[in-house]
């Protein structure tokens, strides 16, 4: 994705030379993203009740965020947003988290700048609160139990997605069970957009070109809440 121009807004000087300043957006009202963050993901509802979301994308330049595209509908959890997510609740965790070190798919690598694993038969997301490997992805040719999904079957959803670190490293040490587990961000599962069981979902194009966008070495985070709860995090 380019990056959309923010005209006007205030100016400001650096090292003596105007530069312009954004003017205020989603991003800018982030307090708690870490020094080395460049890019962030912003997804946002109009309550804790919504299944519909707006996702948007920002870069650091000079310091300042600036919108890298126009706002892309996305869909949420069929229970909403919730700050105490659980194990087979379908609500979608707010906060902030990292991307997965590697990027999965049914399909090949669309040109993503992470680490692509190609998901073939006998690959699940381990979602048994039970298992050591709880949270995990795995290759196995025994089902792990509990929740978890065989990720090859879950088409169109899972043609390409990316695992978003709630209730994993580097969030927390090592999965709490209970807590949750396999939340991420992927395609809509019908043709027109659904709710999901708590992951964040778009349309195909539109995943596709986010996904190429992030870059590990920018140490992208994702920002998930309702839109009057930006300034917590």
């Amino acid at each position: 994705m380019e990056a959309t121009p923010i005209a006007g807004g205030p100016v400001g000087t650096t090292t003596g030379r105007a530069k312009p300043i954004p003017p205020p957006n989603r991003a800018s009202r982030l307090t708690t993203l870490p020094a080395a963050t460049t890019q962030v993901v912003v997804v946002t509802g109009e309550s804790y009740s919504t299944t519909y979301a707006t996702l948007e994308t920002f870069h650091k330049v000079n310091g300042h965020w600036v919108a890298v595209s126009a706002p892309l509908p996305a869909r949420i959890g069929s229970k909403g947003f919730s700050d105490n997510h659980l194990e087979g609740v379908p609500n979608t965790p707010t906060g902030v988290y990292s991307f997965g070190p590697t990027m999965y798919g049914i399909g090949a690598n669309p040109g993503v700048r992470y680490p692509y694993h190609q998901v073939v038969q006998y690959d699940w997301w381990n979602e048994n609160p039970d298992s050591p490997a709880y949270n995990t992805f795995q290759h196995t040719t025994t089902n792990p139990g509990g929740w978890s999904e065989a990720l090859w079957t879950e088409k169109p959803a899972y043609t390409h997605f990316a695992v978003i670190t709630y209730n994993m490293p580097p969030n927390v040490a090592a999965p709490v069970p209970m807590k949750g587990s396999g939340i991420f961000l992927h395609e809509y599962s019908t043709s027109g957009g659904n709710a999901t069981a708590g992951c964040v979902s778009m349309s195909h194009a539109n995943l596709v070109s986010v996904l190429k966008w992030l870059d590990p070495a920018r140490s992208p985070r994702i920002v998930m809440c309702p839109v009057q709860n930006l300034g917590r995090y």
